[in-house]
């Protein structure tokens, strides 16, 4: 049954034995490692099913590759990784590449398809030994006990049922709570130090499981977020056509901006200026929701898409920094404007090498305005920058260290 008062009461009469948020038995998500079974493993990146839940009134499975510096024959059985949990977005399903790039950096990587499908086997280049982009080619089959597609009516329209088990949402968070437990249990995987990175519908399930799953070290939505139900949201219109009750039901269990309070997992939110799917001001309430650290990568007119979303550098320095030791990206502090300028204070292990205000003064769609950057300059970890011009309405500061990796202080709204 969907979670109600009723089913609220039920859950803290029996809190000593369960821990419920939402329509998620997290106790049992984290707790109980879910069947597997390998489908194929005679390449460098493993294929393999483990158990969803169910879906209408049947046991479901769920698709996933998995690589670790092992299976590409790069290290030794014995050896112990930390992990990442990698959940692709809209139009996407397991990428073979994906988890590839990051058996390549040293992690123990699980890349799931939440669509009910499995993508073709992944190919390798015969020079490099890298995969080639399985995802993005070839037909994609449907599993026989597959789980919900990633559609529209199962993303919203489904809330209108009194049923959770035909929920997207529900189902995508828990498939990650999942492969998280699954990947823990591997004798290869440094189970304390795992993290979760997604990409737009990906990000969006990065949120929900970075606010329910404390287990992760770190945890980096690349554009998706949530307060989906405001502003420019492309999603906004999906959920305005359900009845009041059932929009405020939606929000209430599967918008990332009702679950974001309760992160504490430390998150590093990457987006661009102009993103269409997740704009600039829903971006931010997100950023703000969480009480825990949390830090921000805003590029201007950052591209949209799997490979753009898993490319910057920043991702994999900020994970490395959680799970392996590895030198933190620069920290800056809340900009201050003081006349004519602004200061930052900004925290690096790195020394810093340029910063900039970027600024529109557009007004109109986020996605179409044009924006400008203005040099600032750095002495002892401070940044000036000139105060923004008249009539700018939005702005930020960014700051690269010297291995050009780039950080933003909170993006600032003027009225």
């Amino acid at each position: 049954m969907r979670f109600s008062l009723f089913t609220a009461a039920v859950c803290l009469a029996t809190s000593l034995h369960a821990e419920k948020v939402g329509p998620w038995d997290l106790d049992a998500l984290k707790n109980n490692v879910p069947a597997m079974k390998w489908v194929r493993q005679d390449q460098p990146i493993h294929s393999l099913t483990y158990a969803g839940e169910k879906y209408q009134g049947k046991d479901t499975e769920v698709f996933a590759f998995y690589a670790s510096p092992i299976t590409l024959g790069e290290a030794k059985p014995g050896t112990k990784f930390p992990a990442v949990v990698l959940i692709h977005g809209g139009g996407g399903t397991a990428f073979a590449d994906w988890a590839h790039l990051w058996a390549k950096r040293g992690y123990a990587a699980i890349a799931m398809d939440l669509n009910g499908s499995r993508p073709p086997d992944p190919e390798f280049d015969l020079k490099t030994g890298m995969a080639i982009g399985n995802g993005h080619r070839g037909v994609r089959t449907r599993l026989p006990n597959g789980g919900p597609p990633h559609g529209h009516a199962e993303k919203f329209d489904s809330i209108l049922t009194p049923d959770t088990s035909d929920d997207w949402p529900f189902h995508a968070a828990a498939s990650v709570m999942r492969a998280h437990t699954l990947l823990r249990s591997f004798p290869e995987v440094d189970a304390e130090h795992t993290a979760v990175t997604g990409i737009s519908w990906g990000g969006y399930t990065t949120c929900l499981v970075a606010s329910l799953d404390d287990r992760f070290k770190a945890a980096v939505p690349v554009y998706g977020c949530g307060f989906l139900h405001e502003g420019e949201s492309v999603q906004k219109p999906s959920i305005d056509k359900l009845d009041p009750e059932h929009r405020a039901l939606w929000v209430k269990e599967y918008d990332p901006g009702s679950l974001l309070p309760r992160c504490h997992v430390p998150i590093l939110f990457v987006n661009g200026t102009n993103d269409v799917h997740y704009v600039l001001d829903s971006y931010m309430k997100s950023y703000n929701a969480v009480p825990g650290e949390k830090h921000i990568r805003i590029q201007i007119k950052m591209p949209h898409g799997h490979p753009p979303g898993w490319a910057p550098q920043e991702i994999g320095i900020f994970i490395d920094s959680k799970c392996r030791g590895g030198d933190p990206l620069p920290n800056p502090g809340a900009p201050v404007v003081s006349g004519d300028h602004v200061t930052v204070a900004c925290e690096s292990k790195v020394p810093l090498k340029k910063a900039e205000l970027n600024y529109t003064t557009d007004t109109g769609l986020r996605s179409k305005r044009e924006w400008k950057s203005v040099p600032a300059t750095i002495k002892d970890n401070t940044i000036t920058a000139p105060k923004p011009p008249a009539g700018a309405n939005t702005w930020f500061i960014t700051v690269s260290n010297e291995r050009d990796a780039m950080v933003s202080t909170v993006v600032e709204f003027s009225p």
